[in-house]
């Protein structure tokens, strides 16, 4: 008899929610997935800490309302002295949960995820599956490192301390492709002629909100080109995320609003729970996405549209995040004349977007993270007036 091949181990998780009812809905979320498991529960930052530490799980699903110890001093210390792939798991009853939810993304947890509420009981299959998508993607990787994890707040505060580069996050072994990455050409930009760029439309999805950090801070601080930002991000929170980056960057960030023009000179972050869709003019609807989309709101989407209406005068940058979404989108925006830039594997904190989209031909090169904010100050247009 031919043995069968083990199956690979399960990823374990350990759980920190003072709720006794949200510990037990993870746990019988967890159950239905045998390649789930976990490993250690923690009542309270501290505790949580500290079974890190002991039981190094491959993944740590935290709420930020803890006692003794709040989650946001816990995932500090985590990746300070255990670095592991942390989902936020928190409601957001208030605008201070928005605004914390970011801060804990600026410390190095990767995801973050609205808990179910009351109201949601109709729905709770839907979290349950949404839960298990998570854990599995952060059981992928490997290591996170952020060796500081210090924001320096005062109170619940957001943070405007500008961040150290972000370290890489290793995807499994099997999904990296080494050899498919091409050396960056110093002279790149000097093979495209001189042009205005209306639109830069950026993506990212699973280490996002770091390198967006790092990137929008490389900004000039006046241009003529609108920007937007489609990050991965629950329902709830991308108001904190916008509000957080308006701290760090030299141009004013805002959430869209469906109906409303980008403006120029103005960093625009698509909502969430809906596809932003770009028509000429730079005018945006927002669009309820077709059942099963699970990455929301979708890159994919919103530069298909992009390339519809600004072709040749648009750039898009595809940023760090598991999966595929973008992918697609930014050839689209290559086959219409414009620009495509994707982050390199040493710089993502999840070399997965990118490397897609590197397979289907989509990007005109890859990038480091600060080599991309240096392109992007040579591509945006000028603002009215500003020296050539």
């Amino acid at each position: 008899m031919t043995a069968q091949p083990d199956s690979p181990a399960p990823v374990t998780i350990v759980i920190v929610d003072d709720s006794a009812t949200q510990r037990r809905f993870v746990r019988a979320a967890v159950s239905a997935d045998p390649g789930l498991e976990i490993v250690g529960e923690a009542r309270n930052g501290r505790e949580g800490v500290a079974l890190v530490e002991r039981l190094r799980p491959a993944a740590v699903l935290m709420d930020l309302h803890l006692p003794l110890m709040n989650g946001l001093e816990a995932i500090e210390r985590i990746m300070a002295t255990r670095p592991t792939p942390i989902i936020v798991y928190s409601s957001f009853v208030d605008g201070d949960d928005r605004h914390n939810a970011a801060s804990a993304l600026a410390a190095g947890a990767i995801d973050v995820m609205a808990k179910p509420g009351p109201d949601d009981s109709t729905r709770l299959d839907e979290y349950a599956e949404g839960l298990r998508r998570r854990l599995r993607v952060a059981g992928r990787v490997k290591v996170i490192t952020h060796p500081r994890g210090r924001l320096g707040r005062t109170g619940s505060s957001v943070s405007t301390h500008r961040l150290a580069p972000v370290s890489g996050i290793q995807p499994d072994l099997a999904e990296r492709k080494p050899d498919a990455q091409p050396a960056c050409r110093p002279d790149w930009l000097d093979s495209f002629s001189p042009r205005d760029v209306d639109l830069l439309a950026i993506g990212a999805s699973t280490g996002g909100p770091q390198a967006l950090a790092r990137l929008l801070t490389d900004l000039p601080d006046a241009t003529n080109t609108a920007i937007l930002v489609v990050q991965h991000m629950a329902d709830g929170f991308m108001e904190g995320l916008a509000s957080w980056l308006d701290g760090l960057c030299p141009l004013p960030v805002v959430v869209g609003v469906h109906g409303k023009r980008l403006a120029r000179g103005v960093v625009t972050v698509a909502p969430s729970g809906a596809n932003f869709v770009i028509h000429d003019h730079l005018r945006a609807t927002a669009h309820v996405p077709p059942p099963g989309q699970h990455h929301m709101p979708s890159i994919d989407v919103t530069f298909d549209s992009v390339a519809s209406a600004y072709g040749p005068a648009a750039v898009g940058v595809l940023l760090t995040g598991m999966g595929r979404d973008g992918a697609a989108g930014l050839r689209r925006i290559r086959d219409r004349g414009g620009i495509t830039i994707g982050q390199d594997e040493a710089t993502c904190a999840v070399y997965g977007m990118p490397a897609a989209a590197l397979a289907l031909d989509a990007v005109d090169v890859q990038l480091s993270l600060s080599d991309i904010g240096v392109a992007l100050r040579s591509l945006v247009s000028p603002a009215p007036g500003a020296d050539a």
